[in-house]
């Protein structure tokens, strides 16, 4: 048996609601990682995956590298989506049980990864239950007592882009990938994942419904979907 738990980031966008509505046609409850300004600018999207049963958490407001700005720069950036998260669970009459916070990249603040784990324990963000995972690898990184939510399995579905060479078939073969160069083969038996893929219009331009091919994928290979949980 294969579990995993899906989360999709940088929401909100255009296609949020139909990921959405096929979700719950599924009966798959995600954990959705919010870009600040994508929120503002497809608000009612946000709502509507709010009150349809996903839990949202933070992916800093302007979606920077971590690495690259200073810790207060970055402290400042996760306050600021906060404060719109905290408006747009009140504005859903939905509450705010759970604050799991995803660095963008997967970059944890290079020299400042220390000071971050510190801050989100200081400020009661939620840590995603992982304690399933048995890869090494996740233990030998300290993934298991870092707070923010990593993945085990990216899709890397965001560089379907014009030009870029990369297709959907890219995906496919990174899906059925026996020994990846990094992370845990999707479809190892007895592995538990941390799946990622993205709400990004762009990519919806070029494979119209992708996520629902890629999922499909997923349950047609004895994938089965766990909820949210929190330790």
């Amino acid at each position: 048996m294969i579990k995993a738990l899906l989360t999709i980031d940088d929401i909100a966008s255009e296609n949020t609601v139909a990921i959405v509505d096929y979700l719950n046609e599924k009966n798959i409850t995600v954990l959705m990682f919010a870009v600040g300004m994508n929120v503002e600018k497809y608000y009612d999207n946000a709502i509507y995956a709010l009150k349809n049963g996903m839990i949202v958490g933070n992916h800093s407001y302007s979606h920077p590298n971590f690495a690259d700005i200073s810790f207060e720069e970055g402290v400042a950036d996760i306050e600021k989506n906060e404060k719109v998260l905290d408006k747009l669970y009140a504005d859903a009459g939905i509450n705010r049980a759970y604050r799991p916070f995803r660095f963008p990249y997967g970059s944890k603040g290079g020299v400042n990864k220390d000071r971050y784990q510190k801050y989100f324990e200081k400020h009661g963000y939620d840590k995603v239950d992982d304690r399933q995972i048995a890869d090494p690898w996740w233990h030998e990184s300290g993934l298991d007592k870092d707070i923010d939510t990593l993945w085990t399995f990216d899709f890397a579905e965001y560089n379907i882009r014009k030009g870029s060479g990369f297709t959907k078939e890219d995906v496919w073969k990174r899906m059925d990938d026996e020994n990846p160069a990094s992370g845990t083969a999707l479809f190892k038996n007895g592995s538990n994942h941390i799946l990622l893929l993205h709400a990004h219009d762009e990519t919806e331009e070029l494979v119209p419904e992708y996520y629902k091919e890629f999922i499909e994928h997923l349950l047609e290979n004895g994938v089965q979907f766990i909820s949210p949980s929190f330790i």
